[in-house]
């Protein structure tokens, strides 16, 4: 397969930091909205909140964020001597990537829709709602411990440890 050059390789690094900037930034915004539910007292304030957080998530940042850092690695992989498993700390990055993408498919992102669905029906009533509750704690819980394992992968991929050792 045919390599790019190094020109090339710096514009696909520009490119996948960038869309990894903005899924671990959507992220933590996502985390820091969840604050802003305190103290709320009208209905409209929450389902507002929680449509901000659904949005930034699926269609402006986090997702397509995710989206790009899956695609640029992948072509990093096939585009450069890198390869997929040649090192371990990029097997590392390969699953934390299919990981995260998978577990916020099928559960943060469910969770989160719940939370605006519920908020949208039933308003401010949602925060004594059991079902609103435990999507709402679980996204938190588990939101934060996705974005301190993608930072962790940023500093793998800057530092790669367990990287292949060359005999003397």
């Amino acid at each position: 397969m045919k390599k790019l050059t190094a020109k090339g390789l710096k514009w696909l690094k520009g490119f996948h930091l960038i869309a990894a900037a903005c899924w671990i930034g959507g992220a933590v915004s996502l985390l820091a909205l969840y604050f802003l539910k305190d103290g709320v007292t009208e209905g409209n304030v929450l389902y507002g909140i929680n449509r901000s957080i659904h949005h930034i998530d699926m269609s402006i940042v986090v997702v397509p964020g995710a989206i790009g850092s899956l695609l640029t690695g992948l072509l990093y992989s096939i585009f450069s001597n890198w390869g997929f498993f040649r090192h371990n700390w990029l097997t590392f990055k390969w699953i934390v990537t299919l990981s995260a993408i998978i577990f916020g498919t099928f559960f943060l992102g469910p969770w989160e829709t719940s939370m605006m669905d519920i908020s949208g029906r039933i308003g401010i009533a949602s925060l004594q709602n059991p079902a609103y509750l435990y999507n709402q704690q679980m996204n938190l819980i588990f939101g934060t411990l996705q974005v301190m394992v993608l930072l962790i992968t940023v500093f793998v991929s800057i530092l790669k440890p367990w990287k292949s050792k060359k005999k003397p």
